[in-house]
């Protein structure tokens, strides 16, 4: 008997007031997809793979951590946004006015529509850094600095749309 009352106080809890996770996350229980649109870019010197490496790694980071399904177009839920920064800026300049380190900065603008609580809808710029050596040419280090500045990223975009922080 206490087994059977173990399990309905837990099925209660998880389904009385939206889907949970164990990553935190909650999603109405009306909302069984999401759209997420392919960002466009409004920089000149992004590379021309950066629109659909974030696109794809949000999508990837909502499969993995909801149960929910992607749709091309009209989802219960639906991530739209764009690339408005790329940029490589001379950090920690030494005494010989050289740099050290440089920073490549990524921001995007997001909107975030919930058709279900409007009230979680947003619209919101997003950004992250990674500095490397100055030695370094990009070229070599710039496929690792986008992969880890999108991975938290979408990191928090993700926690904005359902872990509501």
């Amino acid at each position: 008997m206490k087994p059977l009352i173990s399990i309905l106080i837990a099925h209660l809890l998880f389904t009385s007031c939206g889907i949970y996770s164990f990553t935190g996350a909650s999603i109405p229980n009306e909302a069984k997809s999401v759209s997420v649109s392919y960002f466009t870019s409004k920089t000149n010197n992004a590379p021309a793979t950066l629109n659909q490496i974030i696109t794809e790694a949000l999508k990837d980071i909502i499969l993995t951590q909801t149960n929910l399904i992607i749709e091309e177009i009209s989802g219960d839920l639906v991530f739209t946004g764009e690339i408005t920064e790329y940029k490589i800026k001379p950090m920690a300049i030494q005494a010989n006015e050289t740099a050290s380190k440089n920073r490549l900065t990524i921001s995007l603008y997001v909107k975030y529509k919930n058709n279900y609580v409007k009230e979680q809808s947003f619209e919101s710029k997003f950004s992250r850094y990674r500095d490397f050596n100055s030695s370094e040419n990009l070229a070599d280090v710039e496929a690792i600095l986008i992969e880890e500045i999108t991975s938290e990223i979408t990191e928090d975009i993700f926690n904005k749309a359902f872990v509501n922080w």
